[in-house]
């Protein structure tokens, strides 16, 4: 082939090379840049070769010569493919054994990091996140109190005294959670794969798993109200909740509870769950003039209470979680990474690792338990995989 063409189709190929990486490290707006380059790459090859090399031969040179002959090299594939058209009648050759002919047979191996699809959902979008800047302090908050209004006085008469505003206050102290993931740097220099990306994507994760571990375990310290069907969904809405949160609840269940919420019909038949008009991905119950949204989060994040033979116990927190929880961030997760660093008998420069460390520091309190109701609906496993 024409020099100068050789060396734009080299080039080419980097170009087409540097696309594909981009698109794997998710760099979408450079790969664009770079695809941009490559058609314009491409399309000046095509002219030149129009010019250089017309026939497709790989010369410029008088048509009416004659090319001599080259012999073609062996091609290992091409021979393997000549020998199965004969049908082996020449030699034995079986996939399994690579020396007669298993070596052509590519395996099939990617190294590009797949993902298994999963679901996740963070309780920290639900609830009031407050920044904070020392390890411990409080918050003061006044008394909820029943007011009766003025006495009507006679003329002359004595003004009795009225109860005034009590106050009290919440405590928060932020504790620390920690972990390490060590990784070989030969792993790190070879591997084909955003192996960095993919490791702090799995830490990021982590964090989100704490923080719904943590939030649980405050909602879950409220007295259990037992449910049964949607009527006692409303009721407390309409009257444990009332009018100062049901205009800003919400329900948070699992994925046995979206199956129970699922099946749940009025007196004509149709279906109280039903996706809010302008979010489809949002659910919401529609029950008469009660109409809240639902949040689902997974079973494997928030787990049903099976203890009990047969029978499955589903949390359902209704109420509105911003006024009942508040999540105390002294500060966001830091990642950092050593290739010095010795953590007990592990040494990072001795076994040539990188060692990953995540810390965050944070502590989550209830703010106002009358702002949520902790249900739970009983029904056995029938029921919920609708066996």
């Amino acid at each position: 082939m024409n020099k100068k063409l050789l060396e734009l189709l080299n080039q080419i190929n980097e170009k087409k090379t540097m696309v594909q990486n981009l698109v794997e490290q998710g760099k979408l707006e450079e790969a664009k840049e770079a695809k941009k380059e490559l058609t314009e790459m491409q399309t000046q090859f095509d002219l030149l070769k129009d010019v250089l090399d017309p026939e497709g031969n790989g010369t410029a040179g008088p048509q009416n010569v004659t090319p001599v002959p080259n012999k073609e090299p062996e091609d290992s594939t091409k021979e393997f493919a000549n020998a199965a058209r004969r049908g082996f009648r020449n030699a034995t050759m079986t996939e399994g054994s690579p020396a007669d002919g298993g070596y052509t047979v590519p395996e099939d191996i990617q190294t590009r990091i797949n993902e298994y699809r999963s679901a996740k959902f963070s309780l920290s979008s639900l609830v009031d996140v407050q920044s904070v800047t020392t390890n411990k302090g409080q918050r003061t908050f006044k008394k909820r109190a029943q007011q009766t209004g003025f006495a009507k006085v006679g003329e002359g008469a004595k003004i009795t005294a009225k109860n005034t505003p009590q106050f009290e206050r919440k405590t928060y102290e932020i504790d620390k959670y920690a972990g390490y993931f060590p990784v070989s740097n030969e792993l790190l220099e070879d591997s084909d794969a955003n192996i960095t990306a993919t490791l702090t994507n799995w830490i990021g994760d982590e964090s989100r798993v704490t923080r719904n571990k943590i939030i649980l375990e405050q909602l879950q310290t409220k007295a259990v109200t037992a449910m049964s069907s949607v009527d006692d969904i409303k009721k407390a809405l309409n009257v444990t909740l009332g009018q100062a949160f049901k205009a800003t609840s919400a329900i948070v269940t699992n994925d046995d509870g979206l199956q129970w919420l699922d099946t749940l019909k009025d007196s004509e038949g149709r279906y109280l769950l039903q996706p809010d008009p302008a979010n489809p991905m949002q659910l919401r119950l529609c029950a008469g003039a009660t109409i809240v949204p639902v949040y689902v989060i997974p079973n494997a994040d928030l787990e049903s209470d099976t203890k009990t033979a047969k029978t499955r116990k589903i949390p359902m927190f209704i109420g509105d979680l911003k006024e009942a929880i508040v999540f105390w961030d002294r500060n966001q997760m830091t990642l950092m990474t050593s290739n010095i660093a010795q953590i007990g008998t592990l040494n990072a420069f001795e076994e040539d690792l990188t060692i990953f460390r995540a810390i965050e520091r944070e502590d989550c309190t209830v703010k106002d338990d009358a702002a949520y109701v902790y249900g739970q609906v009983s029904i056995t496993d029938a029921a919920v995989t609708g066996a």
